[in-house]
């Protein structure tokens, strides 16, 4: 199934990193010296992702800047818009990336590059009819989205009462998921994707460790994790 474009969500306000010290833009804090939206494009280049859209806040232009500068030879389309909700970005996000399945990342969704792309290959065997949302047990978001996934790796539940895995901030939606239109009274993404998981298949992809990034807390977590594995001293990784 061919898979091309994808998107990222970087426009959030990042209030409470901003609170905890970091003046620029949240898609420009540095995990391990390696600002959040660099390792988001990182990710979908490993995944085979060449080209993508990018919606930021109106008081994010300098991400629009870095990228350019950064990856002078990426196809890339931006969206500078201040935006009500994470689901208005999303479909923002969704309504230029054209027909056919799409691939969509929050850019403060940290994980190492591997298990992104092992996500996106098993996404890739749930196509055409499937969508797939990445979902790990590492909890380490201030408001989870919970999961409940049944032995054939289908969503049955989201949100209250759902468990034990959360959602990663990773989605893949199938080209019939992008095609039907939600109701206007939904409010958030994840009552998007509550809705969607009732009227389409909707599997999971566990992703061992995966984390937000909405403090400094979640950066120095991330830092910790994204470490190189200790070396055994007779020879060998451990």
């Amino acid at each position: 199934m061919s898979l091309r474009r994808g998107g990222i969500i970087a426009a959030g306000e990042g209030s409470r990193l901003r609170a905890g010290g970091y003046a620029m833009p949240k898609a420009l804090v540095p995990v391990g010296g390696v600002p959040l939206i660099e390792a988001v494009i990182g990710n979908f280049q490993a995944a085979g992702i060449d080209a993508l859209v990018v919606i930021v806040n109106e008081q994010s232009r300098a991400c629009v800047d870095w990228v350019r500068r950064h990856f002078p030879s990426l196809e890339v389309e931006f969206i500078v818009k201040t935006t009500r909700s994470s689901l208005e970005s999303f479909l923002e996000v969704g309504a230029r990336l054209g027909a056919g399945p799409a691939l969509v990342s929050t850019v403060d969704a940290w994980c190492r590059p591997g298990d992104f792309v092992r996500f996106v290959e098993a996404g890739r065997r749930r196509l055409p009819e499937g969508s797939v949302l990445g979902v790990t047990p590492f909890v380490a978001d201030e408001n989870p989205l919970w999961a409940t996934v049944d032995a054939g790796g289908r969503i049955t539940r989201l949100g209250e009462g759902a468990g034990p895995m959360v959602t990663a901030g990773f989605y893949l939606l199938s080209a019939q998921a992008r095609a039907i239109t939600p109701p206007a009274h939904l409010a958030r993404l994840r009552d998007y994707l509550g809705w969607l998981a009732e009227c389409q298949p909707l599997y999971a992809e566990v992703i061992d460790t995966v984390v937000d990034v909405d403090r400094p807390d979640d950066v120095a977590l991330a830092e910790t994790l994204g470490l190189p594995e200790p070396r055994d001293p007779h020879g060998g990784d451990r």
